[in-house]
């Protein structure tokens, strides 16, 4: 019986010994770990504001060469380094660093009124007047849209928005609208390798 006793407090002074040293060793690492950038945050552990949209535009006012900035806030009790150095403690109001988003290249030709041309005035040549191509929008003009096959397959590229504007800039399209974004291969696209039978 007293062995049996001395087993049974030696067994839970060992497994309270265990949970001690594993609750400090733990915040031993928590405690001694740098605190990173806010800009290494991960998802979850900040919150980025919606961008202002320009309602000419249907882009982020702040649009410079297909970027834009937007504010992040760091969410409660986050500890991070700002851009300057020093390390601050978030309630989740301050913002801690900006985020940069991708915006669109437009100068002024509407999506939705280059599909109403194409659908209604295709046959005159319209919709590639508007777009900025004058000699296609003449020549499907004088062929009444080459006798409507041309302006078929014009609606279909501009509803796609494959055909953009002459200039090289995008539509005019809202900004939470149906926007198409191209998918290209390139060098460094990661191709993932065949495996061999």
């Amino acid at each position: 019986m007293a062995s049996s006793w001395r087993r049974l407090v030696c067994l839970r002074s060992g497994v309270w010994s265990l949970i001690f040293y594993s609750v400090y060793s733990h915040l031993k690492l928590v405690l001694a770990e740098e605190v990173d950038s806010c800009d290494n945050l991960r998802l979850g552990q900040y919150l980025c504001k919606d961008p202002k949209i320009d309602e000419s535009t249907q882009e982020p006012e702040n649009c410079r060469d297909v970027t834009a900035w937007v504010e992040c806030l760091p969410a409660p009790n986050i500890s991070c380094r700002l851009s300057n150095g020093t390390e601050f403690r978030f309630s989740g109001e301050e913002v801690g660093f900006n985020k940069t988003i991708p915006c669109r290249n437009v100068s002024g030709y509407s999506y939705k009124v280059a599909v109403a041309l194409s659908l209604f005035l295709g046959w005159l040549g319209a919709d590639r007047f508007y777009l900025g191509y004058p000699a296609l929008g003449l020549l499907k003009f004088c062929t009444v849209g080459f006798c409507g096959i041309g302006t078929l397959i014009d609606f279909i590229m501009i509803a796609m928005q494959i055909v953009g504007p002459a200039d090289g800039s995008n539509y005019i399209v809202d900004y939470y609208g149906a926007r198409l974004t191209r998918l290209s291969i390139t060098n460094q696209t990661y191709r993932k390798p065949h495996l061999s039978l």
